[in-house]
């Protein structure tokens, strides 16, 4: 703490003519604060005000080429991360490191005002949560816009992440993403945490979440709990809802898509090349280390997975086909007007005859296609054979008996 009166002191006694090493032996502090009092003291008295602090000059920063095009990328993509800036500016040559990009960003970008969240840390192996979001997208080959889907899968210790793109959000294709997330992440946690998405959840009865008998038993075949957010409690699944705002800035922001195939493609390298490896703001590591520490506590996964086809049985109509979403499949006609049993899976019919019997395997038609049938019926009779050979003779005998007639 400053001591004005003892510095008061030194400044009198030396403009009295006393030497440092007096003031210091005399006032019992050392030579070194003697000086440092006299310098300032000096400084303050015969000093003008523009002289006091010496103006550094500001020198030029390798961002400063970039930051027009920074600019220009700001405008067109608002919510584009520094990651993805820093990633465009190492193609235009760019050779500066990422925290540069990072710290210009802070200084022009706004900062609005923020809530705190308690994040809670789960133990390794112990949770994954998952969710949907979507989005508009244009695809370049149309020019047109569309409504993508995306599903996330994220371990909550970790933070590595599963994203694909799906067509809907029904329970078949929740299963079916969960089942790709298993095998992509080599195991299952002990609990899995949603939203009250109707897949997961038929109802609440006193505070209290009523599961899916359906989506209990996935759960039971993996051997995993399930749980749920509170309803009105978003920030409860903040772990898997945040990295949407990373995708949307980072993936989706500042790039171009050709088809649905060329997205898929992009958001596969982009897991690997980029959220795998970056180093994550929570847990200042990188998500592709610390899965590596997670790994043994997942669960392993089961030689058989859960069957998420879905069963129907359909009657052969007297077209002998049976009818699936507009589309007619051929059945063979002896089947006609029977029941059969109809399997759905991934993109396959399968038609059963009654008693069980495979009868005959469909690809599932697409959803623009024109032709409502979907096989094609097999011919029951056979044309005459209108070629005709000479038969020999069975026997000299016969052929005697035929000359003399």
């Amino acid at each position: 703490m400053k001591d004005e009166s003892l510095e008061n002191s030194v400044i009198t006694l030396h403009a009295k003519g006393w030497p440092i090493r007096k003031i210091s032996k005399s006032l019992g502090i050392s030579r070194g604060r003697v000086r440092r009092w006299l310098v300032s003291n000096s400084v303050l008295r015969d000093t003008t005000p523009g002289d006091e602090i010496s103006l550094k000059k500001k020198r030029q920063s390798k961002l400063d080429p970039y930051k027009e095009f920074i600019a220009g990328l700001l405008m067109k993509y608002n919510n584009i991360t520094g990651q993805r800036i820093y990633e465009h500016l190492r193609e235009k040559g760019f050779e500066g490191e990422i925290t540069i990009v990072r710290d210009y960003l802070k200084s022009i970008r706004a900062v609005g005002s923020k809530t705190p969240v308690r994040m809670v840390e789960t133990d390794p192996g112990q949770r994954a949560a998952h969710d949907w979001s979507d989005y508009n997208i244009r695809f370049t080959s149309t020019g047109k816009t569309q409504q993508v889907t995306f599903f996330s899968y994220i371990l909550c210790y970790s933070r590595r992440q599963y994203i694909d793109v799906t067509s809907d959000k029904k329970q078949q294709t929740l299963f079916r993403e969960l089942i790709n997330a298993f095998i992509y992440l080599d195991g299952v946690p002990l609990e899995i945490k949603s939203d009250n998405q109707k897949a997961c959840v038929d109802r609440y009865e006193a505070g209290r979440p009523v599961f899916n008998a359906r989506y209990l038993e996935f759960a039971t075949h993996y051997r995993f709990r399930p749980l749920t957010i509170r309803p009105s409690h978003p920030s409860e699944n903040l772990k898997v809802e945040r990295p949407f705002y990373y995708l949307e800035r980072s993936f989706l922001n500042g790039r171009e898509f050709r088809d649905m195939e060329d997205l898929k493609e992009q958001l596969r390298r982009w897991l690997a090349d980029v959220n795998d490896v970056r180093i994550h703001a929570t847990t200042r590591k990188r998500p592709i280390d610390m899965y590596i520490e997670e790994h043994p506590f997942l669960q392993a996964l089961p030689v058989n997975h859960f069957d998420t086809s879905q069963v129907a049985n359909l009657v052969v109509n007297q077209e002998s086909c049976v009818q699936w979403k507009g589309y007619l499949y051929v059945v063979p006609r002896k089947y006609m007007y029977e029941v059969c049993p109809v399997r759905i899976s991934g993109n396959h019919l399968v038609v059963y005859s009654p008693i069980g019997e495979h009868l005959v395997t469909h690809p599932l038609a697409e959803a623009d296609r024109k032709d409502r049938y979907v096989g094609v019926h097999q011919k029951t009779g056979k044309k005459p054979d209108l070629v005709y050979k000479l038969r020999e003779p069975k026997s000299d005998a016969f052929f005697l008996y035929y000359m003399s007639t």
